[in-house]
């Protein structure tokens, strides 16, 4: 979204590559099917192609894409990579212990690459996160997030409860014993480098 634009600039200037790549992935849209997910891959490449980017839509739906040549290989050179909202669970689940996750973090660390995400792509870098298509209750519906960040995180922190009265306290009470909790508003981004974070946005 509009707002966002300065936060995508802080983003892809941080990242040591010197290039102007950005991979949009909606790759947590994918269960949705393919209307939803082509739907976030038009908003992404419309978002950076404003604001003097050069985006390509990375196409991850599976684990088993994760593993692809092709799709690994596109990492290379990418200043900033950016995950899409949708499952944070199935999110997860397509990223973990893949070539792709593997080679991300590595450009992350290196400060080569920068990783950026909304809604399930935010809260996906925590310990823990819900899987909304989930038929169980309670506790049983939550899973292990990438832990890139050792907190939990919660997107559209201001608007749960209207969308779902109750729905705040119900995220609180999943929040690990000894883990901080990180509720980020709607139109607000934490930005940092893994030791140093600023907010930005209206939140």
């Amino acid at each position: 979204l509009p707002w966002a634009e300065e936060v995508d600039r802080v983003l892809i200037e941080a990242a040591g590559s010197r290039s102007d790549r950005v991979l949009v992935a909606p790759t947590a849209s994918a269960p949705e099917g393919k209307e939803v997910f082509e739907r976030w891959a038009t908003m992404g490449l419309e978002h950076y192609r404003r604001i003097g980017a050069a985006p390509e839509v990375l196409p991850l739906r599976t684990a088993e894409d994760a593993s692809r040549a092709e799709v690994v290989d596109g990492l290379d050179g990418s200043a900033l990579v950016f995950f899409s909202g949708g499952n944070p669970a199935y999110l997860a689940g397509v990223l973990r212990g893949t070539p792709f996750l593997e080679l991300l973090l590595a450009g992350v660390e290196a400060g080569e690459t920068s990783l950026g995400g909304c809604s399930a792509g935010a809260s996906v870098l925590g310990v823990r996160v819900p899987d909304p298509r989930s038929r169980k209750t309670s506790a049983e519906i939550w899973s292990d997030g990438l832990g890139f960040l050792p907190v939990m995180i919660s997107a559209h922190w201001d608007t749960l409860d209207r969308w779902a009265p109750g729905i705040r306290s119900f995220v609180l009470d999943a929040v690990p014993d000894g883990r901080p909790h990180l509720a980020i508003e709607e139109q607000t981004a934490v930005v940092g480098d893994g030791r140093t974070f600023l907010v930005m946005g209206a939140g």
